[in-house]
C-alpha cells in the first residue's frame, strides 16, 4: 500500500552545469553549488587515491563500465521508489528488480511523504541540492536518502561522504521550509543490495549535529578554494 502523502510546495530552482560542476539557480538568478559539487571538490586525498588505485586495478574500460552500470541502476531504483511513494503504478525493469526487492520492506514503513525528488537550498551556508524524500519512517519525520550497492557497507566508516549528504539535505530542507513549520532532526540512509535485505543507517539528532559540523567545514573549504579561482564561478 502506498503511503498517505502531504506534499509541500516545490521550490523553483533550475539545475545548470558549467565546467562539470552543478549549480542551482533561484528565481533571482543566484547560483548555488550543488551538494555533490562541493563534496567532489573537497574529497579527501585518501579517497581520491583509493579511487585511482581501483581504476588502475580493474582498468579504465572496466571502471567506466562499472560506473555506468551503477549509475543506471541507481537512477532506475530512484525512479521506482519515487513512483511507489507517489502512489503511481510501477513496472519494475529486470536490472532494477533485485534492488527494488531489497528496499521494498523499508518503503512499507514510510508514510506522510512531504517532498519527493525536490530541490532545496540553504542561503545562509551557500548550497543547494535535490533531496530524495522527506517523510516519516516508523512514525518519525526524517530525511530519506536511497542508495544502491553490490555489497553491504557494514559500518558508518564505509559510507564515506553519504552521511554528509544526509545532513546537508536536512539543513537545506529545514531552511527552505522554515515558514511551513517543518523541522526535521532525523535521517534515514538506506542501501539497497541485490539478493539481501537493505542496510539501514538511522541518524539521531546527535548524529546529525556531528556530521553537520563536518559538512559545514567542507562547504567553507570549497568557498575558500573558489575565492582563489574566480573564473570557476557561474
Amino acid at each position: 500500500m502506498s503511503p498517505t502523502n502531504h506534499f509541500l510546495p516545490r521550490l523553483s530552482l533550475k539545475s545548470v552545469w558549467q565546467n562539470r560542476k552543478q549549480y542551482y539557480l533561484d528565481q533571482q538568478g543566484l547560483a548555488l553549488p550543488s551538494i555533490s559539487t562541493i563534496l567532489n571538490a573537497t574529497k579527501p586525498a585518501e579517497d581520491w587515491e583509493r579511487l585511482m588505485n581501483w581504476k588502475q586495478r580493474v582498468g579504465a574500460v572496466e571502471a567506466s563500465r562499472i560506473a555506468a552500470t551503477a549509475s543506471r541502476r541507481g537512477t532506475g531504483t530512484h525512479r521506482q521508489i519515487e513512483r511507489y511513494l507517489a502512489g503511481e503504478a510501477i513496472d519494475c525493469p529486470d536490472g532494477v528488480k533485485p534492488y527494488w526487492e531489497s528496499i521494498q520492506p523499508v518503503l512499507q514503513e514510510i508514510d506522510a511523504v512531504r517532498l519527493l525528488e525536490s530541490p532545496v537550498l540553504h542561503y545562509d551556508v551557500g548550497y543547494a541540492g535535490q533531496v530524495d524524500c522527506v517523510a516519516s519512517y516508523q512514525g518519525t519525520p526524517c530525511i530519506c536518502e536511497w542508495k544502491t550497492a553490490d555489497r553491504p557497507k557494514e559500518s558508518w566508516e564505509g559510507l564515506y561522504d553519504y552521511p554528509l549528504q544526509v545532513v546537508a539535505y536536512c539543513g537545506a530542507v529545514n531552511h527552505s521550509y522554515q515558514n511551513y513549520g517543518l523541522q526535521v532532526n532525523h535521517g534515514l540512509l538506506v542501501i539497497a543490495l541485490p539478493d539481501q535485505a537493505a542496510e539501514i543507517f538511522w541518524f539521531e539528532p546527535d548524529t546529525i549535529r556531528k556530521y553537520w559540523q563536518q559538512w559545514h567545514q567542507r562547504v567553507l573549504t570549497y568557498q575558500r578554494r573558489q575565492a582563489r579561482s574566480p573564473k570557476s564561478y557561474l
